[in-house]
């Protein structure tokens, strides 16, 4: 068959890779890798890869695996998918045990040796796996492998050339397979230094709400990690600010780099949702933010706080924070709070509404790259 004619195929593996690594024997152990269902999505409509499945699941059939708690969440699995508009292939599944050596358990191709042929172009095929066990199969196959893995594993010398692209993430891999694609991670940094601060910041708003900003300000620090876990934002940042003054400059100018930072990831907006609401309690408290990254500043604050200081952070700063996150990211913020709840509580509560509806106004929404605005720009 001519060369332009073979089809080529994406061999991926299930644990690890479309689910968390674990036995899946129940319809609650499931648990999608995070952005799995927009990669795939976007590699299926866009590029002409077959996806075959080669997965090993070790000893189903047996009494710590039953084969009905496989069978029920795998059907689960492979039915979400299709309803997200992903379809394989080929599925291919061994369940024995490594001590049985089968030929059909990886890195044996027993599973998948008819893909050797004239029909296939393993040259420009792909192997997706979280093991070097998946990475030694793509060298047996003639192909090449993605390996999807957040620990760190170290690649030998002798699989260096096979593995294409080492990686913790799904968006790495589309955007590999697809140049054009627009599922980019988004990511910024900012340095801000000024003769009261000085501030560096990254951003990954595609992440999974990891990292840390140190201010050396003990409740601004446990108010900026709720928004790092509850946007699922990824941040890393150091402020050292003149705290022998007093807070003010290191919550205002932290405030600014995040909200540039933000604003430099977001890029052209193309294809998000834009706005983000939430209402959140917390105890005694309801809070609610209303979000638009609208390209304008604009803030509206109706909270009131009953304490001068919260321990020993002046709550007039929490306003301060948000305001000056407004103007830097340019966009409309507008932050409420039921009166005369705990202290803690508001600001709290605050933090992690403006938190999660900045997660819902970032998402991507599938298929749309244009912006949302009869403008066309924001």
């Amino acid at each position: 068959m001519a060369g332009n004619d073979r089809k080529k195929v994406l061999f991926i593996d299930r644990d690890g890779v479309i689910v968390r690594e674990r036995q899946v024997d129940t319809y609650e152990s499931i648990e999608y890798i995070p952005h799995v269902f927009e990669a795939l999505r976007e590699i299926s409509r866009k590029t002409d890869y077959l996806l075959v499945m080669v997965s090993n699941q070790d000893g189903v059939g047996t009494v710590s695996f039953s084969y009905e708690g496989f069978a029920g969440p795998a059907e689960r699995i492979f039915s979400t998918l299709k309803g997200e508009g992903i379809v394989f292939d080929d599925i291919n599944i061994d369940l024995s045990f490594p001590e049985d050596n089968l030929p059909t358990r990886k890195p044996g191709t027993g599973m998948i040796e008819g893909y050797r042929s004239d029909l296939y172009d393993m040259d420009k095929s792909f192997m997706i796996g979280d093991r070097l066990t998946d990475m030694m199969l793509a060298k047996n196959m003639g192909c090449r492998g993605f390996l999807l893995d957040s620990d760190g594993i170290e690649v030998p010398e002798e699989l260096s050339g096979t593995v294409a692209l080492h990686t913790s993430s799904w968006l790495d891999i589309a955007d590999y397979l697809i140049p054009s694609s627009s599922l980019k991670h988004r990511e910024a940094e900012v340095i801000r230094n000024t003769k009261e601060t000085e501030i560096k910041l990254s951003v990954d708003i595609d992440g999974t709400g990891d990292g840390h900003i140190v201010s050396g300000i003990g409740f601004f620090d446990h108010m900026l990690d709720q928004i790092v876990r509850h946007s699922r934002f990824d941040i890393d940042g150091v402020v050292k600010g003149d705290l022998q003054v007093d807070e003010h400059h290191s919550v205002e100018d932290t405030a600014l780099a995040l909200g540039e930072a933000v604003r430099k990831a977001l890029g052209e907006k193309r294809g998000i949702e834009r706005y983000g609401y939430e209402v959140l309690m917390m105890d005694d408290v309801v809070a609610t933010c209303s979000l638009d990254f609208s390209g304008r500043p604009e803030f509206i604050w109706d909270v009131e706080f009953t304490m001068e200081y919260i321990g020993q952070f002046p709550s007039e700063l929490v306003k301060h924070f948000f305001r000056s996150f407004s103007s830097s990211a340019e966009c409309n913020l507008y932050l409420s709070a039921t009166r005369a709840g705990n202290n803690h509580h508001t600001a709290e509560a605050l933090f992690k509404a403006f938190a999660r509806a900045m997660r819902k106004a970032v998402r991507r929404i599938p298929g749309e790259s244009r912006v949302s605005s009869t403008k066309g720009v924001l």
